[in-house]
Parts: structure tokens; C-alpha cells; sequence
């Protein structure tokens, strides 16, 4: 069974503020393979890292991300960090690159549930300046965002992202279909969705499997005993003992 890649989900969110530069030093400093976060655009076209499509969450401000310019989203502070501002997807990308690790990068959509007009092309030149692109895995629950990351090219993965719900709703062949018809290339879901069968599914259309929600002993476990290519987990630390006590079960 092959290894799974443990992807730090926010930076590791059950041990430092999401998506900070702070969460991303600490999370950078484990040997976890891959570094997950989210991003907004800035008013001005700035690709911005944050989970949410309001501040109001995780910072000392309110309002949309979209509505401020990164000038200004530069004097909001994310709680818990002593006063850093959210980080820019270029700073977490070249913070990434020096730690010699892969991007797992969400592009989110706004308030409303709608694509970022521009993002896809706003990510891929901060990825090319940073020299990340061809190790970056893009993301996103919107398949016309995904299809338009597949018509660039050049990245490591392109990931569809599905709720429990509508992967419930659709199946295997539905997902099968919608992966086929957004250029996706890896199916990405909530880890307690996933049994062997459906693994075996997917691998069998030539699709990777990753997961996130790996966040406890139990699903961690669930997830590595299912050999997926990537979990993302808000505990890295927990999650990179585990696999490597049941690495050495193996041996």
C-alpha cells in the first residue's frame, strides 16, 4: 500500500490560527508533505489566503475580502498571530517552495457561491513567479474553476472537491462523470465518506484519492488504512505519528 501524504489543513487549525503566515512557519517546520490553504481575491485582483469569504471569522475586522484592497486587508490583523495580516498566496507560496514542500491550494468562490472572475489566472502567475506551479495541487468545489486550471496546464494535480452531500446524491458514476468533464484528476472528499470499495472505484477510472477531516486518532487511522494520496488533517503532528507508528506495524 502506498504512503499517504499528510497535508497540513490550514496550516494545522487545531494548533494555530488558520491560515496565517504563523500556522504556515510551524507547519512548514514538520515533515508533513504538503501545506493546504484557501484563497479570496482582493478589490484590487490580489490573491489572498483565507478560508472564509468574510473577515469576521478570523480577524479583527468584518466584511467581505473581496470589498478591501490588499492595501487595507494589510492593516487587518488574524486573531491569535500577535497582529500579522492574513497572508498573500505569494508569501505562502514562496514559504513553501523554500521549505521544499507541495502546495495543496483551495481556490474558493465568493459570498454568494460564485466563481472569482480572474482567479485562475491571478493564482497561475503568483505560482510561475514563485516557481511553484508544477508543485502546486489546485483545488476547488467548483468544476468550471477546475476545468479552467486544466485548460492552463502545468500543474502537480488538479483536484475536484465534493461535499458528503452531493457526492450521496451522485455516486461513483456521477462523480466519475463530472471529474471526467472538468479535467480533474484527483476526487477529493470528507474521509468518513470513504470505505475500500470506493477507493478502488475511483483508482480503477485513474483517479488519485485524497481526504480531508482527518483530525482525531480514529479518522486519521480510517484514512491511512485506506492508502489514500493525500489527508488533510488540522492535527499534522497527530496524523504524521500515526503514520509512522503503522509504517512500522508494517515493516
Amino acid at each position: 500500500m502506498q504512503r499517504t501524504d499528510i497535508a497540513s489543513h490550514r496550516g494545522g487549525a487545531f494548533l494555530w490560527p488558520e491560515n496565517s503566515a504563523l500556522a504556515f512557519r510551524n507547519a512548514l517546520a514538520l515533515p508533513a508533505e504538503q501545506l493546504e490553504l484557501d484563497v479570496h481575491l482582493s478589490a484590487d485582483g490580489e490573491v489572498v489566503v483565507m478560508h472564509d469569504a468574510t473577515l469576521d471569522r478570523t480577524t479583527d475586522a468584518t466584511g467581505p475580502v473581496r470589498a478591501r484592497s490588499l492595501a487595507a486587508l494589510r492593516q487587518v490583523r488574524v486573531k491569535g498571530t500577535g497582529g500579522e495580516p492574513p497572508p498573500t498566496l505569494a508569501e505562502a507560496a514562496a514559504m513553501t517552495r523554500e521549505a521544499g514542500r507541495i502546495l495543496r491550494l483551495e481556490v474558493k468562490a465568493d459570498a454568494e457561491g460564485r466563481p472569482y472572475p480572474g482567479i485562475v489566472p491571478a493564482c497561475l502567475a503568483v505560482l510561475e513567479a514563485a516557481g511553484m506551479r508544477g508543485r502546486t495541487v489546485a483545488m476547488s468545489f467548483q468544476p468550471l474553476t477546475l476545468a479552467e486550471f486544466a485548460a492552463a496546464g502545468g500543474l502537480l494535480r488538479r483536484v475536484l472537491l465534493l461535499e458528503a452531500k452531493p457526492w450521496r446524491g451522485m455516486g461513483l458514476p456521477g462523480a466519475l462523470a463530472l471529474a471526467r468533464d472538468c479535467g480533474a484528476e484527483e476526487i477529493g472528499l470528507p474521509v468518513g465518506e470513504l470505505d475500500a470499495a470506493t477507493v478502488v472505484g475511483f483508482r480503477g477510472a485513474g483517479l488519485a484519492v485524497g481526504a480531508w477531516g482527518g483530525n482525531d486518532a480514529e479518522s486519521i487511522r480510517h484514512g491511512l488504512g485506506l492508502g489514500l494520496d493525500a489527508l488533510a488533517t488540522d492535527d499534522p503532528p497527530l496524523a504524521l505519528r500515526l503514520r509512522g507508528e503503522a509504517g512500522a506495524r508494517g515493516a
